[in-house]
C-alpha cells in the first residue's frame, strides 16, 4: 500500500511538472498526504453493484486482478538471497499470473451489465493477448542465453564487467538492447499505461471495464495497475539491466538491493514521463503495431540471441547480430507507416 501511495503522488507531481501545473498541494506538506486523503475518500464512498449484473463476479473481479499483481512482487530478485519466493520456473509463473489478469478484466466487464464496461473489457483482452507475445519472445531470448527459467540465476548470469568497466548486462548486447525496448513497450501495453491506455479511454468508454465500480473496489483496480507496473518493470531490471549488480566495479560497496530499486524506479519514472508526453493511439494502430512489427521483431531478437551464442559474442557477434535485430525497423516499420498514411479516414456502416 505504501508503494502504491508513493507512486501515485510521484506520478501526479511529475505529470504536473511536465504539463506546467502545480499538482496536488493542499493535503499535507507539499501535497504529500494526498494519497491518504484519496484513500479515505474511497473507503467512505458507497460500494454500488449495478442492477442486473452478476453480484459475486462483480465483487470478485478486482480481487482476482490485485492478487496476481502482488504475487509477482514475491518473484523478484531484489538482491543476493533477497527473493521472497525462489522458483526455478519463475518466468513461467510470471506469465501465468499475467494471463490470469485477462480473466479478471473480462469478469469486471461482463458482470457490470454495461455496454461501456463490456467494450472496455474486450479491448483490454485484445490488447493483453496481442502484447503478451512480444513480452514472451523478449524474455525467451534471455532464457536461451542464461540457460535457466529462474530470475535469480538470470541476474547472476549478468555479473562481471568487460574490459574492467563495461557491465555484462544483456542490455549491452545488440539483441538485448532491442529485446529490452521490445519488453518495455509490451510492458506498457500490458499495464494499460499511456499511450496504450485504450481500455480506459474516457471520451469513448467512460472508464472501460471499471465504469460501474465505485469506492474501495474502484481503488483496487488502480492499486493492481500500479503494483503490476512495478512487477513488470522489476522483471525488466532482472532480465536486461543486471538486477542488483552495480554498473561499475568501484560502486560494488553499495548494497545490491539499492541498485535494484534505483533501476526499478528509473523505469517507472520513464513510464510516467511517456504518459505525460505521448497521446493515446487508436485501437487499430495498437493491434497493428504489435502483430505487424513487434512480434516479427521478437522473432528477430530470438534469432539474434542464438547467433550471439554461436559466434561467442565480441566484435563478430556485433557484426552478425546487429543487422538481424534491426532489420524489422528498416523493412517493416516503413510499410506500417505507409499503410497508416494511406488508410481511409471514413467508416462505412450498413444501412439495412
Amino acid at each position: 500500500m505504501g508503494l502504491f501511495a508513493l507512486t501515485s503522488i510521484v506520478e501526479r507531481k511529475v505529470l504536473a511538472r511536465i504539463q506546467n501545473r502545480y499538482g496536488p498541494n493542499r493535503a499535507g506538506l507539499w501535497g504529500l498526504l494526498q494519497p491518504v486523503a484519496d484513500g479515505i475518500k474511497m473507503l467512505t464512498k458507497e460500494d454500488i453493484v449495478p442492477a442486473g449484473g452478476d453480484r459475486w463476479m462483480h465483487l470478485l473481479a478486482p480481487v482476482m486482478l490485485a492478487v496476481p499483481a502482488f504475487l509477482v512482487l514475491a518473484l523478484l530478485p531484489y538482491g543476493p538471497g533477497m527473493t521472497v519466493v525462489e522458483l526455478g520456473v519463475g518466468i513461467l509463473f510470471f506469465f501465468a499470473l499475467g494471463a490470469s489478469a485477462e480473466v479478471a478484466v473480462f469478469m469486471a466487464g461482463w458482470s457490470s451489465n454495461n455496454k461501456y464496461s463490456l467494450l472496455g473489457a474486450m479491448r483490454a483482452i485484445a490488447q493483453m493477448i496481442s502484447y503478451e507475445m512480444p513480452l514472451l519472445l523478449a524474455a525467451l531470448a534471455v532464457v536461451m542465453l542464461a540457460g535457466t527459467l529462474s530470475p535469480t540465476l538470470m541476474v547472476e548470469a549478468q555479473a562481471g564487467h568487460a574490459f574492467g568497466f563495461v557491465p555484462q548486462w544483456f542490455v549491452f548486447t545488440p539483441w538485448g538492447l532491442v529485446g529490452f525496448v521490445l519488453f518495455f513497450i509490451a510492458a506498457l501495453a500490458e499495464s494499460n499505461r499511456s499511450p496504450f491506455d485504450l481500455p480506459e479511454g474516457e471520451s469513448e468508454l467512460v472508464a472501460g471495464h471499471m465504469t460501474e465500480y465505485s469506492g474501495f473496489r474502484y481503488a483496487v483496480f488502480f492499486l493492481a495497475e500500479y503494483i503490476g507496473l512495478f512487477g513488470i518493470c522489476g522483471f525488466a531490471v532482472a532480465l536486461f539491466l543486471g538486477g542488483w549488480h552495480a554498473p561499475l566495479p568501484v560502486l560494488d560497496f553499495i548494497p545490491g538491493y539499492l541498485w535494484f530499486f534505483l533501476k526499478l524506479y528509473g523505469l517507472v519514472l520513464l513510464a510516467i514521463w511517456i504518459r505525460g508526453t505521448m497521446p493515446r493511439v487508436r485501437i487499430d494502430q495498437l493491434l497493428a503495431f504489435s502483430w505487424l512489427f513487434l512480434i516479427p521483431t521478437g522473432f528477430c531478437v530470438l534469432a539474434g540471441a542464438a547467433l550471439w551464442h554461436f559466434t561467442g559474442g565480441g566484435w563478430l557477434g556485433w557484426l552478425v547480430v546487429t543487422p538481424v535485430v534491426t532489420a524489422p525497423y528498416f523493412l517493416l516499420l516503413p510499410r506500417l507507416q505507409s499503410a497508416e498514411a494511406n488508410a481511409l479516414r471514413t467508416y462505412r456502416f450498413s444501412e439495412e
